[in-house]
Order: C-alpha cells, then structure tokens, then sequence
C-alpha cells in the first residue's frame, strides 16, 4: 500500500506538488488527463487551483479525483 497525500499545492501547468506521509515530495502533471471525460472541467485555472486532500487522496469540489496510488506511482520525485 503506498503512503497518502497529507498536502497538494497546484503548480503551473496542471501539475500539482504533493507531500507524502512518508516524507516523500512528488510532482503530478495533471494535463495528459484535461481532455478525458470529467477531468475537462480542471481546464478552467481557477477551479484547478481548489484541490484539495480529501481522505488520503486529493480530489476538486465537482468530485474529480485521483487516488493516492496514480499520485505516488506516476509522481515524478523531488530531490
């Protein structure tokens, strides 16, 4: 099981930076998902600056999400 997100910070771009409960910091790149399905709505700057952690996972007020398994496995780690 990997571990869960305790914050997420919307960079530019559509990415978004993440800390881990296991101290590890990850960069997310959000953009390869903007034309699929419910994620076109994340297009829009100022509601993809609204995300937040939600139970472990980080998620928008219209209920798009990711799980922290994508977040972790697919992040790019900061050194």
């Amino acid at each position: 099981m990997n571990p869960f997100v305790k914050n997420v910070e919307p960079l530019n771009d559509y990415k978004l930076k993440l800390h881990f409960e296991n101290g590890v910091n990850k960069v997310f790149d959000v953009s390869p998902y903007l034309n699929k399905g419910i994620f076109v709505e994340l297009k829009n700057k100022d509601y993809f600056q609204q995300v937040s952690v939600v139970s472990g996972s980080i998620a928008w007020p219209n209920e798009q999400d990711f799980s922290y398994d994508t977040l972790y496995l697919l992040g790019t780690s900061l050194q």
